[in-house]
């Protein structure tokens, strides 16, 4: 392999590694809230409806979202930021649709629900997993050196295209088939085995309960920032001066202190906004239900 190859292949790696640090919220987001599409369905059918989400997403990301963003990268660069503040809105929004699901609000529309069907099931996985996906390779171009010539931008966009949705689809795989694994346990012939497969079967409840609250927090975290630094950029400041503000007040507790602060505050700048657009949304199909 020449020098000049190796140069680029270094370089197309360090873009993506330092790039994908910067992704990691988003990433958590899509881990944590994919498995939510395959509970309920028969075991056999689990994996192959991850691996056809698999696909819809390397779909979204290689056809859609990295032409599409380097086009507007290079001939409208000014959309990207709008794009992003549309983005982490619409996550605000379906995170706190979840948070008032807690507290028994459903949003169902009018009529008999009819049962969904797995390709219904793998095409509402797929349009979240656009949105996200997006985030994640918006993020990651956004972080990319400016001086980064096109090919090596093309390169470094593809390997955090393939890196993420492997790492994310890899533990949804594993998630799903843990508890199937725990059954296998219990028909082991060791009683220690057993053991631990039955705990493993009872615990999987409480940690798909636990995703799906990881899931909606990472939602609202990764769409108030999205959205606060963005909108910096667009229209209005003033929500990142006041985050600004907040992290030089807590900056002498240490990096660690002041990033659970920033995390937090954005998490409920995103539950705030996301109440508003529910609000909106609720309001819109009351009036619709009354003209009908």
């Amino acid at each position: 392999m020449s020098v000049g190859l190796l140069a680029v292949v270094d370089d197309i790696l360090s873009a993506a590694l330092k790039a994908s640090a910067k992704t990691a919220g988003v990433v958590i987001d899509d881990a944590a809230v994919t498995p939510q599409y395959v509970q309920g369905l028969q075991p056999a059918r689990e994996l192959p409806v991850v691996g056809r989400i698999a696909l819809g997403s390397l779909f979204n990301k290689f056809v859609i979202i990295i032409p599409l963003a380097l086009l507007l990268s290079a001939f409208a660069p000014w959309v990207l930021p709008w794009l992003l503040v549309i983005g982490g809105t619409y996550l605000c929004f379906e995170g706190a649709e979840k948070v008032t699901e807690w507290f028994g609000v459903h949003h169902e529309t009018t009529g008999d629900a009819q049962p969904t069907t797995e390709p219904k099931l793998v095409f509402g996985a797929v349009r979240t997993d656009l949105i996200l996906s997006t985030e994640i390779m918006l993020i990651a171009l956004s972080s990319l050196d400016t001086g980064l010539a096109f090919w090596p931008k093309v390169g470094a966009l593809a390997l955090i295209g393939l890196g993420m949705t492997a790492l994310v689809y890899g533990a949804v795989a594993l998630l799903v088939k843990v508890d199937d694994i725990g059954l296998q346990m219990m028909k082991n012939d060791s009683r220690r085995t057993r053991r631990a497969g039955a705990r493993i079967v009872r615990a999987m409840p409480t940690v798909f309960r636990v995703i799906s609250i990881v899931g909606t927090v990472a939602m609202l975290w990764v769409g108030g920032h999205l959205v606060i630094a963005n909108l910096a950029e667009t229209l209005w400041a003033g929500p990142e001066h006041l985050l600004q503000a907040i992290e030089h007040a807590v900056e002498a507790a240490g990096p660690v202190v002041t990033w659970i602060v920033d995390t937090a505050v954005s998490a409920v700048f995103g539950l705030v906004l996301g109440m508003v657009v529910v609000g909106v949304v609720l309001g819109i199909g009351r009036l619709r239900g009354r003209t009908h």
